[in-house]
């Protein structure tokens, strides 16, 4: 489950780096992350991935007055922009550069890609019908942001009975902390308590290789 490591969230010219935001954190994902797709795929595991994404009218981003419209409108939601690439695009609106998945780790054939509007990928999306379908129960988890669309996400496969696996390395967060503070931190703890599981990339690639030789 790779969450929306997208332009938005992980690319100079997306919608963090434009609100002012430091997106090394994200940044920083991509190798990591690219190191366990590889093993990954030649263990032969299905690879999701998710795009946060809304129509170019925000038809799918709620009302006016509804939560999600109010606290996106910070973060300059459906904004008309041009791309580092050059191209007409928009900030978190879909079949744009905005919200394709960062080149480093562009999805392959036979990896699915699901397209979300709210925080969580279960929500309103075929995510469940299709790993049901493949007989799925773990969920190993990458991607950003820890505290928000990993968790909901993270949250969601529990209530469903998956047995979610969040990668402490292969996550990361935006949000300010304090040296008291710090959501990312929170969040693992909440998943080792009560949600799943926490690992390190290392030690599931590792795993992923004897797998797959064996």
């Amino acid at each position: 489950m790779v969450i929306d490591m997208q332009n938005d969230f992980g690319s100079r010219g997306g919608m963090f780096d434009l609100a002012g935001l430091d997106i090394s954190p994200i940044q920083c994902l991509v190798p990591p992350i690219a190191l366990l797709l590889e093993a990954a795929r030649k263990a032969g595991l299905l690879i999701v991935y998710t795009r946060q994404e809304h129509n170019s009218d925000l038809s799918d981003a709620g009302n006016d007055d509804s939560a999600h419209r109010i606290k996106h409108r910070s973060m300059n939601i459906g904004r008309a922009v041009t791309a580092p690439d050059g191209s007409e695009s928009m900030v978190l609106v879909r079949d744009t550069w905005n919200t394709a998945i960062v080149p480093e780790l562009a999805p392959q054939p036979g990896d699915v890609v699901i397209s979300k509007h709210r925080y969580s990928a279960f929500f309103e999306t075929p995510l469940d019908a299709i790993l049901r379908t493949r007989r799925m129960n773990t969920l190993i988890f990458v991607g950003a942001t820890t505290s928000i669309c990993v968790e909901s996400t993270v949250r969601d496969a529990t209530f469903r009975d998956y047995r979610p696996v969040v990668l402490r390395d292969c996550t990361a967060e935006l949000i300010a902390a304090d040296a008291a503070r710090s959501n990312h931190e929170a969040t693992l703890l909440a998943i080792e308590l009560l949600f799943g599981w926490t690992a390190e990339s290392g030690d599931v690639i590792q795993s992923l290789l004897a797998e797959a030789a064996g």
